[in-house]
């Protein structure tokens, strides 16, 4: 009996550090990037390059995604306002039979974006993977990241902590309804920043450097 006693409490502990965790971290970079994420161009400053973060084109039904297409529009819209000369696109590929990057660059080109001005980093498996690689490999100390305003928060908060200058414009959201499964597993991945800042988690794969001219 005294064994699920302790059992009982030591979860009751772990459950309540969690909740204060996820709450912490969230207004933390809530806190930290609320000067930097904007939907309003204007306020926005000019950069050589724009970082667009993947997600999938179609949902697993087969339908539009619409996170997808509004984070297309946006980054077109940043590139024809002359906000950016450059947009890279960065997500994930790991498979033969899905690739974000080929996807976003192919409706950027229907939008208007000339492809040389597209560079894909096929290496962007998580948002720190993408923020950081953006300056590794691709050479950028500062630019605009292109996503959902609760995307960008937490990736302009990564690109502070990394020293990298960078903004975010905010693409259209989706439908509350819709995206409340995503706004859940976005306040679990703020607290995840955190416990890879402790363990000092790097981005998984380098590779050679991609000159941007």
């Amino acid at each position: 009996m005294k064994i699920i006693k302790n059992i009982i409490i030591a979860t009751l502990i772990t459950l309540g550090f969690s909740i204060i965790l996820i709450w912490w971290s969230n207004a933390q970079v809530e806190r930290e990037t609320k000067d930097y994420v904007t939907s309003d161009l204007s306020t926005l400053p000019q950069e050589k390059t724009g970082l667009l973060l993947g997600t999938s084109k179609t949902l697993r039904n087969g339908r539009p995604n619409a996170y997808f297409f509004n984070r297309i529009k946006a980054a077109s819209q940043l590139y024809q306002s002359g906000k950016i000369q450059n947009i890279i696109v960065s997500g994930d590929n790991s498979t033969k039979n899905y690739n974000e990057p080929e996807d976003m660059k192919n409706e950027l080109i229907k939008a208007g974006v000339p492809e040389e001005k597209i560079f894909e980093d096929f290496a962007g498996f998580r948002t720190l993977d993408s923020v950081v690689r953006a300056k590794e490999i691709f050479g950028q100390p500062s630019f605009i990241i292109i996503s959902q305003r609760f995307h960008n928060e937490r990736a302009v908060f990564l690109a502070h902590k990394y020293g990298i200058k960078a903004y975010g414009y905010n693409a259209k959201d989706v439908n509350i309804y819709a995206g409340i499964k995503t706004t859940m597993r976005e306040k679990l991945a703020r607290a995840k920043v955190f416990i890879d800042f402790l363990f000092e988690v790097e981005p998984k794969f380098g590779g050679k450097k991609i000159l941007i001219p």
